[in-house]
């Protein structure tokens, strides 16, 4: 099929690795012993190809930072509260939870008759020693460091086998949006990271970083059990070799699609998964180095880009303008209440030279692991940026090294993020203390805005809050919010079951939910 980027044939072992697929990776796909039974074809074995990863892809449930870390955890272990495919708090582990008047103490109440990979059935216990892992002074969860320090660990713990108490020293209205999050998963009080636990619907088995990871069913979970007897999860470093392995049905899923390759993908017998999210690619300006520090140049910036040119080329019209506000799923958001910005080039021209910074040259950092669309709309950004007499030099790195020791450090970049509500993700990227702080943004008045809404029990009052922060974000932050993501993942026909998510790509990664096709 002419245009759309890969063959209409499977592809050969030598196609496969020009295309950038790892040795690994070719014979867990089968392709290397060419037995159609090593990859699930007769409704064993789910493969699963997912984006990006590194060296560094780890196991650890509080710690997981690109896709494939991520899609592990989800498989892997579970949270107290989790969200529903509509993004709705819904019980996991705990089947209900409870604040006092003051929002100062939580009480949650376990599921009775849940176990634990190895047979243990979690108790208060293991509740409380989770809590002290994710929340260790020396190695804070990223999701867990706006609680961490309010715990009162003295008072925290299990009142009984099936009942846990969250002490803090100072109302919290947030805990459940908190502990909702993924990577906060409960695991056992014996918990070994070189043999890991938990209670998620498939257990582990191998794990080879940057390369693979092979789980099996959890035949005693407590939600749905999995229908495949073995999960297989291998990094893809190259959306050809990702896109190229389903079509030749060597992995039966694969998430972020590039999105010109949806309807190609249909034609050629695979499926596609596509969800609304309030998922979001940022571009990324440290606003504590030059010229960056200048606001003038950061709205300069912003008013560079073509937000609904880059969706319709970037992400083939597959998402929705965004304000530079993150979080639309969060009932405060007001980004849509603010003057939307579109492409200004005389008014971008006149910022920099205000600033002096005319002929303005600077680099972007951007990888394919990032996710779909990234590359593309960085190089989008780029010919925009030749309008307003801006140099962009985009530098396409590869994903173990965007993920590695510069992480977090690169003056002009981008990241992912996905659907989250606004003062857990402020938590995580926009406060001092925030473990993906990419923008390095420390602003007194936006920092004592959202600590005051996180102890706001008024739903009112705290929107207010929220708000506030909003605009100090939309004026002075870091972040170029240029588009909201429509997420496209793609199946094969041979697969059932998945249903769109907005937390998450995958069915966030839901595996279980996935059925063969008899």
């Amino acid at each position: 099929m002419a245009g759309t980027g890969f063959p209409s044939t499977p592809l050969t072992r030598r196609r496969l690795l020009q295309a950038g697929a790892t040795g690994a990776a070719l014979a867990a796909a089968g392709v290397l012993s060419g037995c159609a039974a090593d990859t699930g074809a007769d409704g064993t074995r789910l493969v699963h190809g997912a984006t990006g990863g590194s060296l560094k892809d780890s196991l650890d449930p509080h710690h997981p930072v690109t896709v494939p870390d991520i899609a592990r955890v989800r498989s892997l272990y579970e949270t107290l509260i989790r969200y529903s495919a509509d993004f709705r708090l819904e019980p996991g582990l705990a089947e209900s939870w409870e604040p006092n008047a003051e929002g100062t103490v939580w009480t949650f109440r376990l599921r009775e008759g849940v176990t634990f990979h190895h047979g243990k059935p979690v108790t208060a216990e293991d509740v409380a020693f989770s809590l002290e892992r994710m929340t260790d002074p020396s190695d804070p969860a990223a999701y867990a460091v706006p609680i961490m320090n309010l715990i009162d660990r003295a008072a925290s713990g299990a009142v009984d086998p099936r009942t846990y108490q969250l002490h803090l020293s100072e109302p919290f209205a947030i805990v459940p949006q908190v502990l909702a999050n993924y990577s906060l998963g409960i695991v056992p009080t014996d918990f070994d990271l070189a043999a890991p636990v938990g209670t998620g619907p498939f257990a582990y088995q191998s794990f080879v970083p940057g390369q693979r990871s092979t789980f099996t069913r959890f035949a005693d979970y407590w939600d749905i059990v999995a229908a495949y007897d073995e999960l297989v999860i291998l990094n893809f470093t190259d959306d050809a070799a990702k896109v190229n392995a389903l079509l030749a049905g060597q992995v039966q899923t694969i998430d972020n699609l590039p999105r010109y390759l949806a309807g190609a993908v249909e034609k050629q017998g695979a499926r596609t998964l596509i969800a609304q999210t309030g998922g979001w690619i940022p571009f990324t300006m440290r606003v504590d180095l030059e010229p960056f520090s200048d606001q003038r140049v950061r709205e300069a910036l912003r008013l560079t880009v073509n937000r609904q040119e880059t969706i319709d080329q970037a992400w083939n019209g597959y998402g929705r303008v965004a304000n530079d506000v993150y979080c639309p799923f969060d009932p405060a958001y007001a980004g849509d209440q603010f003057p939307q910005r579109e492409q200004d080039v005389e008014r971008a021209k006149f910022l920099l030279k205000q600033a002096g910074r005319e002929g303005l040259q600077v680099e972007l950092v951007t990888s394919t692991g990032v996710g779909a669309g990234a590359v593309e709309s960085a190089n989008m950004f780029a010919q925009q940026a030749r309008q307003v007499g801006i140099d962009v030099r985009v530098n396409k790195v590869d994903s173990s090294i965007f993920y590695g020791e510069q992480y977090l450090s690169w003056p002009f970049a981008q990241d992912f993020w996905n659907t989250r509500p606004y003062l857990p993700q402020a938590g995580a990227c926009a406060l001092p203390d925030a473990a993906y702080n990419e923008t390095h943004f420390n602003h007194p008045q936006f920092n004592d805005l959202i600590h005051a809404a996180q102890r706001e029990l008024d739903e009112t009052r705290r929107t207010r809050l929220i708000q506030d922060a909003q605009r100090i974000e939309y004026d002075e932050g870091g972040l170029i919010i240029w588009g909201f993501n429509d997420q496209i993942d793609a199946y094969s026909q041979f697969v059932t079951g998945l249903v769109p998510a907005v937390e998450q790509p995958m069915s966030a990664y839901r595996f279980n939910l996935a059925r063969p096709v008899a």
